[in-house]
């Protein structure tokens, strides 16, 4: 038996770290849900006023009049997902469940091409998990809300932390 030392221990310890983050969101799932819609918004305003500030050094008036445009734009959309928390939650609703298809789909196939003492079988249910909260999700819509968010974050992060914990040992042996 080979050990890795503190790399698998701090593999665990970040595993157990990300599933009891997952437990806290399925605890709390609207406040989870509506937290990640402001968070997102702000980090879009945020994004916005530094695409403000960097077309002040474009090139040319062109390019520079469309970098200001777009920089307005991201402002304006920050600004109206911090203002309606419940119509950003239902944006993000959306692009959550595109994202929990389209990684169960990665994490499936990575999981077939893994070994059998890598987790594989974590790979490939977590996957599998993943796709299937993404269509029920997409299924629901409008109606999932913000609640949906939080909780179907809480599971996946519950999945990715056994998915991490499974890694972790097979690092150890």
């Amino acid at each position: 038996m080979r050990d890795a030392g503190f790399g698998g221990k701090a593999m665990t310890t970040l595993g157990i770290l990300t599933i009891i983050l997952g437990v806290v969101a399925l605890m709390a799932p609207s406040i989870t849900g509506l937290s990640i819609a402001v968070f997102i918004g702000a980090l879009v305003l945020v994004g916005g006023i530094f695409r403000l500030i960097w077309s002040f050094r474009a090139g040319s008036f062109g390019r520079g009049l469309v970098s200001i445009a777009l920089g307005v734009l991201t402002v304006l959309a920050g600004v109206i997902m911090l203002s309606n928390p419940l119509l950003a939650a239902g944006m993000l609703t959306v692009l959550l469940a595109i994202y929990f298809i389209v990684d169960g789909i990665a994490e499936v196939l990575t999981g077939f091409g893994s070994s059998p003492e890598s987790g594989r079988g974590w790979l490939i249910l977590g996957g599998m998990v993943s796709i299937l909260l993404g269509v029920i999700l997409w299924a629901q819509y409008p109606l999932s809300g913000d609640w949906a968010l939080g909780i179907l974050f809480g599971i996946k992060l519950v999945f990715i932390g056994l998915i991490i914990v499974s890694g972790a040992r097979a690092v150890r042996v």
